[in-house]
């Protein structure tokens, strides 16, 4: 398949580089905790590799795996080694409760990340609104996305299918922060009696 760059080495780094490896991608980890991220890619194996934070990644997809808080720092800190790259925001920009968003109104995390990285780096949202230990499970699952570079939306699509996904094309970028509300509404419905091992979709007829 192709080689898959991960920013991150926490929850979602896991759920998203294991999965990835199983259906045939290679994983490059990209952490600040070197110690973390080499025993994270010795758990994925499939040839899985420890990339320096900061450095140009290897993979054209890039996926900035990292809490909200920390995400447009770590995108400032690779600077013009992203350029050229396809960046992945899977962010929720949850407040300190997990009841509302922390982003300012109008404006996605996926939006700040876009502006912080180099000019002309097409962000794409994806994945935000599937809890980690789910997509672990690798079953089939519907998965939002939305960027405003057709061609960079077009290849995210198609290594989400890859995995095993289903990329359901939600529109540009100003999506994003609806894709953020619902995240939002999985962490309600999770908290209020769905339970945590829920997933949601779409029904396309």
């Amino acid at each position: 398949m192709t080689t898959i760059s991960i920013i991150g080495s926490g929850n979602m780094a896991t759920a998203i580089g294991t999965r990835a490896a199983k259906h045939g991608h290679t994983i490059e980890l990209m952490s600040r905790n070197t110690v973390k991220a080499q025993a994270l890619a010795d758990q994925i194996g499939n040839g899985a590799t420890v990339g320096v934070f900061g450095a140009t990644p290897t993979g054209d997809i890039v996926i900035v795996a990292v809490p909200y808080t920390g995400a447009v720092d770590a995108v400032i800190r690779y600077d013009g080694a992203l350029a050229g790259k396809i960046l992945v925001d899977i962010s929720n920009p949850f407040n300190t409760d997990a009841d509302g968003l922390a982003t300012n109104s109008g404006r996605s995390a996926a939006q700040e990340i876009a502006a912080a990285a180099p000019e002309g780096t097409p962000v794409v949202k994806a994945l935000n609104s599937i809890l980690g230990h789910v997509l672990a499970h690798d079953k089939p699952l519907d998965a939002f996305l939305a960027g405003d570079d057709a061609e960079a939306k077009a290849q995210v699509a198609a290594f989400l299918k890859s995995i095993g996904l289903r990329p359901l094309d939600a529109g540009g970028l100003q999506m994003a922060s609806v894709l953020e509300w619902t995240g939002l509404l999985l962490m309600g419905l999770a908290r209020h009696g769905a339970g945590f091992d829920i997933a949601l979709g779409a029904e396309v007829n």
